[in-house]
């Protein structure tokens, strides 16, 4: 499938998973985004690195999506984020990034979900989704992901989508403040094209 088959007018592609629909950040998103990310912040970050002072500001935001659109262009990353209601609400992000290409051919998922949203399975759908695409249309040959070993309902999230845990990576990512160990995961395609 070309490119351009599938390019939104937000710069990026559009991907439909089971009762979820992923696509690029939009500047109009900005105060969804905001909104949802100030509300789950006590609930976010234990498992984020620490948020920028300005990092909810309209500015930081388009900061954030110039970044978003030279990873997309480049090939790099592709950001998404988790709508359901077809489209109509925001319940979070999913990226895939640091795509490598050569001999590895592999990219690196990594989400969250807004607290009101959590626990009903939008995390596991986007992510199947994202498999889906990074198989089939980018035809990568892996994706990984890692989680904090105590984040009980990301690892639930990987192990519902077909990863496998391959190991323990040590002082992996710095997550809240502190430099965090981190349980890897991997999943590779089977040439089948399957999401999860």
């Amino acid at each position: 499938m070309a490119l351009l088959d599938w390019i939104s007018d937000a710069g990026g592609p559009v991907v439909e998973g089971e009762g979820v629909i992923l696509r690029s950040p939009r500047s109009a998103d900005h105060e969804a985004w905001a909104m949802l990310r100030q509300e789950s912040y006590p609930y976010l970050q234990p498992w984020e690195p620490t948020w920028p002072e300005d990092d909810l500001t309209r500015a930081a935001f388009k900061r954030r999506l110039a970044i978003y659109q030279r990873e997309l262009e480049a090939g790099n990353a592709w950001p998404f984020f988790i709508f359901t209601d077809h489209g109509r609400t925001l319940v979070g992000a999913v990226t895939l990034s640091n795509v490598r290409r050569g001999v590895a051919e592999t990219g690196t998922i990594g989400y969250w979900i807004g607290r009101p949203f959590a626990g009903q399975g939008h995390a596991t759908a986007a992510v199947r989704a994202l498999v889906g695409f990074a198989f089939t249309e980018l035809n990568l040959h892996r994706v990984e992901a890692a989680c904090v070993p105590h984040n009980m309902a990301s690892r639930r999230v990987l192990e519902k989508s077909g990863f496998e845990h391959e190991g323990r990576a040590r002082a992996y990512l710095k997550i809240n403040g502190g430099w965090a160990d981190h349980l890897l995961f991997g999943r590779v395609n089977d040439g089948a094209g399957r999401a999860g």
